[in-house]
């Protein structure tokens, strides 16, 4: 950990002024508006937030949405709020803040790339890209807002866990066996402290608390399994031959409730397989670190931080936030068990969107260096994002995958942009291709080298993926390119 220290500091120096400048307008009974993201790392946010707000007794109200823009920022300065904490975003619509809100004061709690400059005097802005620190692998939103909440009160430390979901929602697992590293890796140190983490080896397959075993291997992603993965009979057969029984009683079996012998003979008979499939770095991804939420009930939604982490982001892009930052707040009773709902409802979305881009070839078109996913008006652009991390984990390719859909009452076209470790190694960052790329065309854009997005005229959609596609090849071929330098 020494290596951070230095960079954690001055890190750490900011949230002490985010902090600040948090508890100096809740004594002077000021009003704070928080403004987060809408996915799970911004809604586990939002949740830290409003709960420590909670414990100070400061008086707020919290809205979950896609983005910041001109519209919001108009209900700003109707509202006047004293000061307005913006979670998860913000970092990329500097320039936009100042010019629209110059006399507003901002508290900005972000972990994408930086874009454009604003007057210090009414920021305060904490972003670990500002002290080298990566933003895409070592620190999420919830995890800067984490840590800002945590130097306004140490007893937000209990508020940990929830860091955590969030930084597991925006796959921050990178390190060896999924592991959570950078200054991910000191908030699990602070919630295993408190003895609200576990940190286990196990297989990582999803559904590990709640999905009967076929179903959790049928439907992994992460890795993707040829021939079992979308197949349950397949799957069903495999455990069968193994000798793994699937029902207890009247009861699905979860990968949690196999004995140790059965998990070596699962995970041996899998790495076989994709050994002869030639897919040897997904026999790597089998085991993992699983992070258990050790206070919450086994079997349930909660348990395992990543299938917490999907809970929360179905809340968020199916329009019910509140009930996500009601969970991480504490709420285990009608929140909790609507949430579940709207789960369901989520999984349901995301399978028929997948197949629908299936159906027909020209709903996933190949360019040069991207594949163009033409969701348009069929695909609810809240989701977008997933149906494009989805498919670019099983495509494997280094090409990046740009889905869209419209969003027709603003007149743009929302883009989610993903690629692979693979990629971004070769110079592949997709932050500063939608960034760039987006504002030749009058829209906004960024986020991570490996995930991005941004929002763009819809009569320009053809002329932007143009773009793109040019500019990924050209970080593909080790040339770089900036804002006046696009084609």
């Amino acid at each position: 950990m020494t290596v951070y220290q230095e960079p954690f500091a001055a890190f750490s120096s900011s949230a002490d002024k985010a902090a600040i400048a948090i508890r100096e307008t809740a004594e002077k009974d000021g009003v704070i508006q928080v403004l987060s993201h809408l996915d799970a790392d911004g809604v586990a946010a939002a949740g830290i937030i409003a709960k420590a707000l909670c414990r100070l007794g400061a008086r707020f109200r919290v809205k979950v949405t896609q983005w910041v823009d001109e519209k919001i920022l108009s209900e700003i300065a109707i509202a006047k709020p004293d000061l307005v904490i913006l979670a998860d975003f913000g970092s990329g619509y500097l320039s936009l803040l100042d010019e629209k809100a110059p006399d507003q004061r901002f508290v900005i709690l972000d972990h994408h790339q930086i874009s454009g400059e604003v007057d210090s005097r009414n920021f305060v802005h904490v972003n670990p890209h500002l002290h080298g620190i990566d933003g895409a692998t070592e620190v999420s939103g919830s995890g800067v807002s984490y840590f800002a909440m945590k130097a306004l009160d140490a007893r937000n430390v209990d508020l940990s866990p929830v860091a955590l979901v969030g930084a597991l929602g925006d796959m921050q697992d990178k390190y060896d066996q999924r592991k959570l590293g950078g200054l991910n890796a000191r908030i699990v140190e602070d919630a295993v402290a408190v003895g609200l983490i576990n940190v286990e080896k196990d297989m990582t397959f999803f559904g590990r608390e709640t999905r009967p075993i076929h179903r959790a291997l049928s439907s992994s992603t992460s890795p993707f399994i040829p021939g079992i993965s979308g197949d349950e009979s397949a799957s069903v057969a495999l455990l069968d031959h193994l000798g793994i029984k699937l029902m207890e009683g009247d009861k699905w079996r979860a990968l949690r409730d196999l004995t140790m012998e059965e998990k070596k003979a699962l995970c041996s008979s899998l790495a076989e397989h994709l050994l002869s499939k030639g897919l040897h770095l997904e026999v790597s991804s089998l085991i993992g670190n699983v992070y258990v939420l050790s206070l919450e009930k086994p079997s349930t939604s909660l348990r395992d931080a990543r299938e917490f982490s999907v809970l929360l982001n179905s809340a968020g892009r199916l329009d019910r936030p509140s009930l996500g930052i009601a969970v991480c707040m504490g709420d285990r009773g009608a929140a909790l068990d609507e949430a579940n709902l709207v789960l369901e409802n989520y999984r349901k979305d995301i399978s028929r969107y997948l197949g629908w881009v299936m159906e027909k070839p020209e709903r996933m078109r190949e360019f040069n260096s991207v594949f163009v996913v033409y969701g348009e008006s069929a695909v609810n652009e809240k989701v977008i994002g997933t149906v494009a991390s989805i498919l670019a984990y099983n495509l494997m390719s280094e090409k990046a995958i740009l889905a869209f859909a419209y969003v027709l009452e603003e007149g743009v076209a929302k883009f989610s942009a993903r690629t692979t470790e693979a990629a971004v190694q070769k110079g592949m960052n997709l932050g500063e291709v939608m960034r760039v790329a987006s504002e030749t065309f009058g829209g906004k854009g960024g986020g991570h080298n490996i995930a991005a997005g941004s929002q763009v005229p819809i009569d320009q959609v053809e002329s932007f993926i143009k773009l793109a596609d040019e500019l990924v090849g050209r970080q593909l071929r080790g040339k770089k390119f900036g804002s006046n330098d696009k084609a």
